[in-house]
């Protein structure tokens, strides 16, 4: 699958939502585990402001490379950010965007640093 990196040395990033188990399946409530590793998959939401623009992204990065409180508005930074553009087929319907996962989510709270 392709993945793309990105840039985030000229972005604020905080967090809008604090960390969430990241779940597979809604009907069974299975909850999704890396591949590789078989560490849980969490989902922690992001404001991730550039170029005077803002958005909420949902990022996915294993339990273990959550750091630090990741309280709301808490500034972050993303190590190993990569977008994956995924497309799949529901009932007949098509679906598309892309999915945003990162090796680590470091609190910066401490260093009063901007992320990078």
């Amino acid at each position: 699958m392709r993945q793309i990196p990105v840039d985030t040395s000229a972005a604020t990033v905080m967090v809008a939502k604090t960390p969430e188990p990241k779940v597979k399946d809604r009907r069974t409530g299975e909850l999704a585990v890396d591949a590789e590793t078989g560490a849980k998959l969490m989902t922690v939401n992001v404001m991730f402001a550039a170029n005077d623009e803002v958005e909420i992204l949902p990022v996915t990065v294993p339990e273990t490379g959550i750091s630090g409180e990741l309280a709301m508005g808490t500034p972050v930074a993303l190590t190993g950010l990569v977008a994956r553009p995924w497309e799949n087929e529901f009932n007949g319907q098509k679906r598309h965007g892309i999915a945003f996962r990162a090796v680590a989510v470091t609190s910066l709270a401490a260093t009063g640093s901007k992320a990078a």
